[in-house]
């Protein structure tokens, strides 16, 4: 698991990065974007047994619309890369280097997203968090 804080929040513009290897046929990987009083704000699960990508929110207690992609260009037993970046509007997810889904904000403001998890039983290679040169994040999880 990689885990990350910072108390300024998430702004348009920051750029997040996950490679890895998909070395298990369990789907046991997903990105959350939490809020600083615990909701998930971005949920982003690829789920390999159905080759589709999942999006979805966790607030007040209750998961909100599911918006399920069917683009799924990551192959099992594979390495993987993996970008979620934002701009004003949405949250955009690239794998392999092709758009996935665009998911639309739902909470606002962005700057009250100040954790970020990666929940994986998939070896990570590298997992890094960046804006405009300031980043977090190191190798080798």
């Amino acid at each position: 698991m990689f885990e990350a804080f910072h108390a300024g929040g998430l702004a348009p513009g920051w750029n997040l990065l996950v490679q890895g290897h998909s070395d298990s046929g369990e789907d046991q990987f997903e990105i959350n974007f939490l809020s600083e009083t615990g909701d998930i704000v971005f949920h982003i699960k690829p789920r390999f047994s159905s080759a589709t990508m999942v999006a979805n929110t966790f607030q007040g207690g209750r998961w909100g619309q599911e918006e399920v992609s069917s683009v799924f260009p990551l192959v099992l037993g594979e390495p993987f890369e993996m970008e979620v970046s934002s701009d004003a509007e949405h949250f955009h997810v690239h794998a392999q280097e092709h758009k996935v889904l665009q998911f639309a904000h739902r909470h606002r403001p962005l700057a009250a997203i100040t954790r970020l998890q990666v929940l994986s039983d998939h070896r990570l290679a590298q997992v890094e968090l960046a804006r405009k040169g300031l980043s977090w994040g190191a190798g080798g999880y």
